[in-house]
């Protein structure tokens, strides 16, 4: 039975996020060590080396992918290209745009850098030609044709004021150039490869270049000769030479002779005596497997190294991986000291792991393991699967855990309770094809099971400790053939006696675990339509849950194996199903990208919960049962906490707050304070509330004037939120004018670039276009009437000229201004007029002469109604999200449309009624 105290669970929320920062490309650290400037996607992203988390980004305004990037050597200026051949300059720490300008290269920049003043910057193009530009004086200052294809690498030297550039492109020939005379100089031919980098001596007399034709060259820039040529037999990409007064002896360096270090395809860091073309030391990587051979080391190798670093102030030295892993290595033992996972891939599997789930390990799509610390996001990757590992599960105690992958092996996994480090300390293979699912023992750590793609169902023990370094041999107890086609999960139940199986034919089936370690069969599940992803023991009860592709979820007895409860929701698979609140309640994540909280005892959906992007491979609670992980196909891992009394109280305490701001609020407006008033209001972001804000200044004496001044003397973040605000206004007869005034303030005081600098500019002021064009055909339209009515009103006076005036009195032809009314009328009789009009309209002249002409209007209305809202909806997407997250303001934009057709009708028919009683008088007077 349930506890009757127990709490059901109603929601989650996200407490934190682990998500893609590098999907390959550019990588640079700063001169002052402090941040990992990266590539991902249309943005360059700025990792904090100390903190793990992205604290600044920069994006282009066209969501254009970044090709290259450069950060000036001060730290202060960074420079991005694009896929539209512009090139940005931006003050990154506030990710702002000082300065854009065309490239002048007529394909995609392919690469980029400083000078050491940070006054150069030179552009490799992919149309063959270098651009050197000075970011001071903002005028390109050489350009340099000559290379053959894509300039893939360009370089100042270390010296400024020898002026020399150098580039390499698809020759694999290293061109010098001298920007004294814009030529080049000499062309260094020595690699048959790709160039990947180059590295320059203290003195600047010697550089060492590195390619993937496997060799590294020490070149002396005197003579512009090769001095010597060293096979380093693997695919270089990064080279380093080493600091020659240092003291490196305990990675080989023992002689005062030119050292440098290489990285590349192998991904082990090696130290090379320039002189003797010797290896002097090579680093070791823990690893639990051998390669077969050098050749399938070096092809797809996880561990190849893309880049290479040399971070001088921290005597450190930093690789990028093939898996965009970035890795900084503490000289002078070039031992690990810090870890970032840049991307991920798929997310298969995700786990909580060591003392209150501190960490969590993650199966990705990748041979690889990760463990993330969850405070700091810092990372450990182990090596152990030769392919991708497919799932995970964990013991009871949370330290020990094991994995699975395609390579048909199982690994046991330990950490360490202290340094929190961890090592695998058992492997087995013995099936013959992929193992995709896994479950390990739940009252102590004595055995694993397994399931695989070769039908069967494993049992594997495992030995009571795991003393020394060496990794304990597996071999299994016992294998059955338990299904027809592949085991897709197993699940061991909470005392140790059963075993539930799940497959793609369809059917779970329940096995005991026997002391003689046979698997007896006990019963058979049968009602998915489709195969079952997922199968789960409650902790509690003799039930199991089953999840399948046919969108549902099933709940079955153990003990006559028939279905008692099916869940539906879902869209799409089903693909894990877990307990909850101590079996009450369950939690299924689908290929949807959705997680369902469901209550067993009503058959209902709780709560549900948007994810991901993509199918929700992971799904963990857990031990305390307090909050779960969930990992996806998109890359992203989330952590979500149970939203409790807690949290409840967070959410009154911020209500209270912002009944305490209100008033605020209305005391600055009291005491005349405009400016706090307005900035409160802004930070509320209540739309509606700065209106009321905007009006009140406007009603002030100079109005206009007190105006500009409090918008001018707002910051940007607050401006930004203003002009989405005016989009909002403008939509409505009511607020146009208030809307109009703030835009007048903005377009006539910030420069066109200031704006357009404002994230989603662009669309606001597309959004205010139809609507502002709307508002001025309206008042274009009043204006006319207005001309015609005076112009009646005149002729009407000359027609009565002859019979009331003397001769010697002269016409008044006065125009008629707001200072002389233009008519008296009472409002009653207005409407009277206005009534007895309308029924005349059916049978009388007047009618029939008046119709054709509403309904050309009408006509003419609806249409620019129409015309306006498509607009709108194709123009203004962002204004129509703020819209919908103040409820009301799409009503009354509807409403506004109602109220200027009821304010023409209105000011037509008094004109009218104007004219009709006049009539008769005319006609008398004439």
């Amino acid at each position: 039975m349930a506890n009757k105290n127990l709490q059901f669970k109603t929601n989650y929320a996200v407490s934190s996020k682990i998500e893609p920062f590098y999907k390959g490309g550019k990588v640079q650290i700063s001169k002052d060590e402090k941040y990992i400037f990266c590539t991902c996607g249309s943005r360059v992203n700025v990792l904090e080396i100390s903190t793990g988390k992205i604290v600044h980004y920069v994006e282009h305004d066209d969501q254009e992918d970044i090709t290259s990037f450069a950060l000036s050597c001060d730290d202060e200026l960074l420079v991005t290209a694009s896929r539209a051949l512009l090139l940005k300059q931006w003050d990154w720490r506030q990710a702002n745009c000082t300065r854009s300008w065309k490239a002048i290269h007529t394909i995609p920049v392919a690469s980029m850098t400083f000078d050491s003043t940070s006054t150069l910057l030179a552009t490799g193009g992919c149309d063959a030609t270098i651009k050197v530009w000075d970011v001071v004086k903002q005028y390109c200052t050489h350009n340099l044709k000559g290379s053959s294809g894509v300039v893939h690498l360009v370089q100042f030297h270390p010296d400024i004021s020898r002026l020399l550039l150098f580039s390499s492109s698809l020759d694999c020939g290293i061109r010098l150039w001298d920007l004294r005379s814009s030529q080049c100089v000499c062309i260094l031919q020595s690699h048959y490869s790709a160039v990947t980098s180059l590295s320059f001596s203290g003195d600047g007399g010697t550089m060492v270049s590195s390619g993937r034709d496997k060799i590294c060259t020490v070149w002396d820039l005197k003579s512009h000769q090769a001095k010597r040529t060293v096979p380093v037999y693997e695919a270089v990409e990064g080279v380093v030479l080493l600091p020659e007064k240092t003291d490196l002896s305990q990675i080989g360096v023992k002689s005062k002779n030119m050292h440098f270090i290489t990285a590349g395809s192998k991904g082990v860091l090696r130290v090379w005596e320039a002189s003797t073309a010797r290896c002097v030391y090579t680093q070791t990587l823990p690893s639990t497997l051998t390669p077969s051979s050098e050749e399938d080391e070096e092809e797809d190798n996880p561990r190849s190294v893309t880049y290479l670093f040399h971070l001088p102030a921290s005597s450190r030295l930093a690789t990028v991986t093939a898996e965009h892993n970035i890795l900084f290595y503490q000289l002078p033992s070039l031992t690990t000291h810090q870890q970032f996972v840049g991307y991920s891939d798929e997310v298969l599997d995700v786990k909580f792991l060591g003392k209150e789930d501190s960490h969590i390990v993650v199966a990705t799509n990748s041979c690889q393991l990760k463990v993330f610390q969850l405070l700091t996001n810092s990372c450990q990757i182990l090596y152990g699967h030769t392919d991708t590992v497919l799932t995970l599960d964990v013991f009871k105690k949370g330290s020990l855990f094991a994995s699975c992958a395609k390579d048909r092996s199982v690994c046991v996994w330990q950490m360490d309770s202290d340094s929190g480090e961890v090592r695998c300390v058992a492997q087995g293979s013995s099936h013959t094809n992929a193992v995709g699912s896994i479950s390990c023992s739940r009252m102590k750590a004595s055995f694993v099971v397994t399931g695989s793609q070769d039908c069967t169902v494993k049992v594997w023990d495992l030995p009571a400790e795991f003393p020394g370094a060496e990794i304990h041999q597996l071999s299994p107890r016992t294998t059955e053939k338990a299904h027809d086609k592949d085991v897709n999960s197993v699940a061991v139940s909470p005392n140790d006696k059963l075993l539930a199986s799940g497959s793609q034919d369809r059917t779970a089936k329940l096995w005991s675990l026997t002391g003689d370690g046979n698997l007896g069969l006990l019963g058979v599940f049968r009602g998915h339509r489709r195969g079952i992803w997922s199968v789960c023991f409650s902790p509690v009860d003799q039930v199991l849950a089953s999840s399948s592709a046919d969108g549902t979820t099933k709940l079955w007895s153990l003990q006559d194996f028939s279905c008692l409860k099916t869940f539906e929701g879902h869209d799409a698979s089903v693909l894990k199903v877990i307990f909850v609140s101590r079996g009450t309640q369950l939690l299924t994540s689908g290929s949807d990208g959705l997680v369902k909280l469901w209550t067993i005892k009503t058959n209902e959906c709780v709560k549900t919960l948007d994810a991901h992007q993509d199918k929700v491979w992971g799904l963990h609670a857990s031990r305390k049962d307090d909050k779960m992980v969930t990992g996806s196909a998109d890359s992203n891992i989330s952590v979500w906490v149970d939203v409790t009394e807690v949290e409840l109280a967070e959410e009154q305490a911020k209500q209270e707050d912002q009944i305490l701001k209100q008033q605020e609020l209305s005391n600055l407006l009291h005491e005349k304070k405009y400016l706090k008033a307005l900035g409160l209001a802004i930070s509320l972001d209540q739309p509606h509330t700065v209106l009321t804000v905007i009006k009140a200044i406007r009603q002030v004496e100079d109005g206009s004037e007190l105006l500009e001044k409090t918008l001018l003397k707002l910051r940007v973040d607050q401006k930004e939120s203003l002009l989405r605000y005016c989009v909002v206004w403008n939509t409505n007869a009511r607020n146009c004018l208030d809307a109009q005034a703030c835009l007048q303030v903005l377009l006539t005081n910030l420069a066109p670039e200031e704006l357009l600098q404002y994230q989603g500019a662009r669309t606001y002021l597309e959004g205010l276009i139809p609507y502002t064009e709307r508002h001025m055909e309206r008042i274009g339209r009043l204006l006319q009437a207005s001309m015609f009515l005076n112009y009646m009103w005149q002729k009407m006076r000359v027609a009565g000229a002859s019979c009331g005036m003397k001769q010697d009195e002269e016409m008044d032809t006065t125009p008629l201004t707001q200072t002389q009314p233009l008519f008296f009328m009472d409002k009653e009789k207005v409407k009277g007029s206005s009534d007895e009009r309308g029924d005349e309209g059916d049978g009388g002249d007047g009618g029939q002469q008046e119709e054709p002409y509403s309904h050309v209007e009408d006509e003419e209305e609806a249409d620019e109604v129409s015309a306006s809202k498509k607009a709108s909806t194709n123009g203004a997407r962002e204004k129509n999200r703020s819209t919908k997250t103040n409820g009301h303001h799409q009503s009354e934009s509807e409403e506004s449309s109602e109220e200027e057709e009821l304010e023409d009708d209105h000011a037509m028919q008094v004109m009218k009624n104007v004219l009709v009683s006049s009539a008769p008088q005319c006609r008398t007077l004439s």
